[in-house]
Order: structure tokens, then sequence, then C-alpha cells
């Protein structure tokens, strides 16, 4: 392995009543609390609160485990958002750990304290709000 950068397009923010847009694709997946305006069709993102992969990520957030532990986090008025960027299938894992490694997740545990790759960069755009746009981790 060597030092390597990811280009990530994010698209979003699937509600959770409408979760079931998000791609059914290989990708990294953030889960947020949200506000949604009914007058103007916009969310105003609060808090990022998990940020995971999956081979089909459509599938993992309509079945995840934590969901319960997700909604722990929301507010009165509230609802969980999710973003979603495609990552091939070899790059998941190691652009996850990126991820969470920067920006420390509430509900993640793995990578949160430590990171196992060899330096990362990542470049992030398109629906990254509450997202570091362009970092570096180095291995810990």
């Amino acid at each position: 392995m060597s030092a390597q950068t990811f280009a990530i397009t994010f698209d979003g923010y699937w509600r959770e009543p409408n979760k079931s847009g998000v791609p059914a694709e290989s990708g990294v997946y953030c889960v947020y609390s949200c506000v949604y305006n009914a007058t103007t069709k916009k969310v105003s993102l609060k808090k990022l609160i998990y940020i995971g992969e999956a081979a089909d990520v459509k599938n993992r957030i309509a079945n995840h485990e934590k969901l319960p532990d997700w909604k722990k986090h929301l507010k009165s008025g509230e609802e969980l958002c999710y973003s979603f960027g495609g990552v091939l299938s070899s790059d998941r894992e190691r652009c996850e750990a990126a991820m969470i490694f920067k920006h420390k997740p509430p509900e993640n545990t793995e990578y949160v304290n430590s990171f196992p790759f060899d330096q990362t960069t990542m470049s992030l755009s398109g629906k990254t709000a509450l997202l570091v746009k362009k970092f570096t981790v180095n291995r810990t």
C-alpha cells in the first residue's frame, strides 16, 4: 500500500421517509440529524451522527442495526437524513476509515482513534455540509 488520493462526490440528502432513494451501489454514506422545511422543501443539517460503507448502501441503510442508536441523537423536530458517495469496493474501507478518523462521528467506534492505512488524501465534493472537503490522514 502507498499514499493515495480519493475523490468522492456526495449526493443527497435523503430524509428517513425517502431513504429508499439512496443508490443501491458501492460507497460511503453519512447519517445526519436534520430539520426539514416543508415550505422550501429543503433540509437543514444539524449534526453528523455516523459514517459507514457498504457494497449496497441502500440495503445497508434500510436494515442498519444502529438505527435506534442514531435516533437517540435527534432533538424535537429533527429526523435522520443520509448522503451517499460512490466508492469502488476495493477502496471503501480506507475511505470510510479516513472520514471517520477526521470527523469522529459520535456513533462510530472503529477508526475514531486510529488509522491503519498509509497516507490518504480525501477530496470531497457535492453534498458535503458538515464535512471537511479536503484533508489528509496518516497511519497512526
